[in-house]
């Protein structure tokens, strides 16, 4: 069954210069191994599309049961000089949330 990443995870996310960073916690430690398997850079690369114009990143923390990304050159080059109106990234996470995963 496919259901949003909002179902099972939660998301928080900034920038560092033009790489947004964006956190992905799941909301349970069940839910932890869907994360693993269904959040590939691979597919947040592409969820993203064309905003997102260099390589995703993936770092896995078992430990918090989270996973990290960075999305390379995804913010028109970063807070000060870029004309985007998240300039800092702080709605990527909000707009993964919508990536559908399959949890059955």
């Amino acid at each position: 069954m496919k259901v949003p990443l909002s179902e099972i995870a939660h998301t928080r996310s900034g920038d560092k210069g033009d790489t947004c960073n964006i956190g992905v916690i799941a909301l349970g430690p069940r839910h932890y191994p869907i994360l693993l398997r269904e959040v590939t850079a691979e597919r947040v690369k592409q969820h993203f599309g064309e905003l997102v114009r260099g390589k995703v990143e993936r770092f896995e923390l078992p430990n918090l049961g989270a996973l990290n990304f960075l999305l390379h050159e995804a913010l028109g080059g970063g807070g000060t000089v870029s004309l985007r109106t998240d300039a800092q990234g702080k709605t990527f996470g909000a707009a993964l949330l919508s990536l559908q995963i399959e949890v059955g």
